[in-house]
């Protein structure tokens, strides 16, 4: 079996390792800091899907990846003995009025559809949820039953030891051999010269709401982990000075969180984390070959929805750089990306 190189020990290039190493490969993985040193370190860890209508590519893409999810991760842990947080618990929103109301309902009528009975987006009274509390203006909010959580360094360590099982290693440092996968981030759109980095910033509070489902209002998640934190992000910023200092923007951000959520307003903050996401010009992920330059792949471009698309597109990266198969969708294609330079 030819050897691979994936260089970048992130979500996706971890989730490519992995899946390449399970099916006989032999894999290296080579990274220039540290495992989880871009935005894959961050803590929010919300797989969310995108509403249920206007469907395309993505979307149905998204929706094959996080029902795999479940699978790939509860293998994942198995094999390495670390848990990476993960647990489909659902997400609420609420509902600001009548119209939005009538809107999440038409919502939910194309979901049965279009989720393929795997899933539910219902419109239920807000009391009728269990988990925290969560002001809504119609009494009515939306739950979703196909949103997970993730805790994302917990994800990187789940998939590092899966990988030490199968003898491969985290490596700081190195030159390449054999196939490559680039999945370098932010650096890696900039080596193309392509994309953007956009900085998020993020708090993580002390409270203990493991088994609820997730919040999602005034264009926050809020989510709750199994190790007894919440964390609530982010910001989104295309414009700033340093990429990973905190700054006023996070302080206004947590009292926003502590204003609609009672639960959290007394609740400490024990980390705050700033870091710069990917983001391709199409907004999707992308992969693919890297042009004129043979042999060597590209695997990037994760943004906000890293997490959720990393167990499908490990796979279609195994099948590529293994089979020459390429299934990879109109859209997420790397040659889609260099169009929209």
């Amino acid at each position: 079996m030819a050897q691979f190189t994936v260089m970048g020990a992130g979500i996706f290039g971890l989730s490519a390792a992995w899946a390449l190493a399970r099916r006989g490969a032999r894999v290296r993985v080579i990274e220039a800091a540290r495992v989880g040193a871009g935005s894959s370190g961050g803590i929010v860890g919300a797989l969310a899907p995108h509403v249920p209508e206007n469907w395309n590519t993505k979307k149905a893409f998204q929706l094959d990846s996080l029902l795999m999810a479940e699978g790939f991760w509860a293998e994942v842990a198995q094999a390495g003995g670390r848990d990476p947080g993960y647990a489909r618990l659902g997400r609420v929103q609420p509902l600001a009025d009548e119209a939005a109301v009538t809107r999440a309902r038409e919502r939910g009528e194309k979901a049965r559809d279009l989720w393929q009975g795997q899933a539910e987006w219902r419109v239920v009274p807000g009391d009728q949820v269990p988990g925290m509390r969560l002001s809504s203006p119609t009494g009515l909010v939306v739950h979703d039953t196909l949103t997970a959580r993730m805790r994302p360094r917990g994800a990187a360590e789940a998939l590092v030891a899966a990988l030490a099982t199968r003898g491969v290693t985290v490596e700081i440092g190195g030159e390449p051999s054999g196939q490559v996968l680039w999945a370098t981030g932010v650096q890696g759109l900039a080596d193309l010269g392509i994309g953007a980095g956009v900085k998020g910033q993020a708090a993580l509070f002390r409270a203990d709401f493991r088994t609820a489902p997730q919040l999602f209002a005034d264009s926050l998640h809020i989510v709750p982990h199994a190790d007894g934190t919440v964390a609530v992000g982010s910001t989104s910023e295309r414009d700033y000075a340093s990429p990973d200092s905190t700054d006023e923007q996070l302080e206004s951000l947590i009292e926003r969180v502590r204003a609609l959520c009672p639960d959290l307003a007394g609740a400490p903050v024990i980390e705050r984390w700033a870091g710069v996401r990917p983001r391709a010009p199409s907004r999707a992920p992308m992969l693919g070959a890297w042009p004129d330059r043979p042999g060597h792949f590209v695997l990037n471009g994760g943004f906000k929805i890293g997490f959720g698309m990393a167990p499908k597109l490990a796979e279609l990266a195994a099948d590529l750089l293994l089979e020459g198969r390429d299934a990879v969708p109109e859209g997420f294609r790397v040659r889609d990306n260099l169009g929209r330079r």
